[in-house]
């Protein structure tokens, strides 16, 4: 089987299947249903560090599944906005591993990425996946993409 690089956007997976569909994202489902086609060879997952005990909990299935958990933390500023997004760590990441992949996966609805996905294919010539909830992902980047896969209830928990 061909290798593959995972990445996961997990606040997006998670706001887009919520809004979208009222539930979770199934890692474990999305794992097995990837396992079919690929040998994985390096998983991330980007998320936003509270420290919360939940989360933390999450974190830890996260783990046990096979991916890498990256944390980068939450910051709440004085106005009430936030930060704590990984765009720019997940584009070096992907960067990174391009070279060393039969194919990437991205599971993000983020129209940030599709410059790329498409610097990706076309300089390593390996196929960009992208999962994402159909109605909350850039049609920019569902048109990059190799294979839009579109997240459904088979996907969610």
């Amino acid at each position: 089987m061909p290798n593959v690089s995972v990445f996961v956007d997990v606040q997006n997976v998670y706001y887009t299947t919520r809004s979208s569909f009222g539930k979770n994202f199934d890692y474990n489902r999305f794992w097995a249903h990837v396992s079919q086609q690929y040998q994985i060879t390096q998983a991330f997952a980007y998320a936003v560090d509270k420290n919360d005990e939940k989360q933390k909990q999450f974190q830890n299935i996260l783990r046990a599944i096979g991916f890498e958990v990256k944390l980068k933390p939450y910051i709440q500023r004085a106005d009430g906005s936030a930060k704590g997004d990984w765009d720019v760590g997940i584009a070096v990441d992907m960067m990174e591993y391009a070279a060393q992949s039969d194919a990437m996966i991205l599971v993000s609805g983020d129209g940030d990425f599709d410059i790329l996905v498409e610097r990706i294919k076309h300089k390593y010539n390996i196929p960009v996946e992208v999962y994402g909830a159909p109605s909350l992902t850039a049609a920019s980047l569902q048109r990059a993409a190799s294979r839009f896969t579109p997240i459904d209830h088979s996907l969610l928990l």
